[in-house]
């Protein structure tokens, strides 16, 4: 008895020691609010694997701020990856709680939970890899970004850096890339399939859309609404350089579905009739 009580308190001193590590070495995200990343983690992964092809790593990446990015890309991705983003505290807990019981019947990880600001977290920081510590170490990650960001920074990291393509990083380079137009142009249409591309840009092309990825578009514009344009961030430097486990499947739903953007949360259910406003119409 003595032995096994030993071995229980040496395994959960060499687990506290390694949660301890774990923590101490997470990054400093406080240098987020200031200045824009020059790479992430993921764009180093992607060098390092063409470099392994034989191939030259290529890197398009043109860092817009916030007030630059449609606002139809925002709310598409919004829809599309994170509807509760403006609700949650970095981890959505309804949608973890879906994905763990749709995993546990299944008996695989089938569905992921990952919010945009957890996805932010794994792009910058970490890896594709499934393992358990890396989870953990995503989901203290997103509480920090949570903590020292505004909601509306980490929208903006998030839309500057994530993968829309082979070497193309950013809503900038994507809509140049696809479109031939700057981010601050898209249209409904544009936005949502960029939108429907994130859950594997490498799978579905918006250049060479297929029948899932038109699928995708067609729900996801549906569900875009009016809303009004959150205010303006505080000024960050701007840099310019040239170069997933995904969330549950979106719900079907009737077109005339509103989501709003910020300000008030995302909604993916519909809201009462807007009461009308002397002299104009309701949001």
């Amino acid at each position: 008895m003595r032995k096994v009580a030993r071995g229980a308190a040496a395994f959960l001193a060499v687990l506290f020691a390694m949660l301890a590590f774990e923590w101490l070495t997470l990054p400093d995200v406080r240098l987020l609010a200031t200045g824009n990343p020059e790479t992430t983690a993921f764009m180093e992964l992607r060098d390092r694997q063409a470099r392994a092809r034989g191939e030259e790593p290529r890197r398009v990446h043109r860092w817009v701020p916030y007030e630059r990015i449609a606002q139809t890309l925002k709310r598409a991705v919004l829809v599309a990856e994170d509807d509760a983003f403006w609700e949650h505290e970095g981890v959505d807990m309804n949608a973890l709680q879906r994905a763990v019981e749709v995993n546990l019947e299944k008996r695989e990880f089938a569905l992921g939970a990952s919010t945009i600001t957890q996805q932010l977290a794994k792009n910058l920081y970490l890896s594709p890899s499934k393992n358990p510590m890396r989870k953990l170490r995503e989901l203290w990650i997103a509480r920090r970004l949570e903590i020292e960001l505004p909601k509306r920074r980490i929208l903006e990291i998030y839309l500057n850096s994530i993968e829309w393509g082979d070497g193309i990083y950013g809503a900038e380079a994507a809509a140049r890339q696809y479109f031939g137009k700057p981010a601050s142009s898209l249209a409904p249409g544009e936005a949502a399939l960029l939108a429907g591309a994130i859950i594997n840009p490498r799978v579905y092309s918006p250049a060479r859309p297929n029948a899932r990825l038109l699928a995708r578009q067609r729900l996801i514009r549906s569900r875009m609404g009016f809303y009004e344009p959150p205010p303006a961030l505080p000024a960050v430097a701007v840099q310019e350089e040239e170069g997933d486990t995904p969330r549950a499947p979106l719900p079907t739903a009737s077109p005339s579905t509103p989501v709003t953007l910020p300000g008030a949360p995302v909604t993916l259910s519909a809201p009462p009739p807007p009461k009308k406003k002397p002299g104009g119409g309701g949001q």
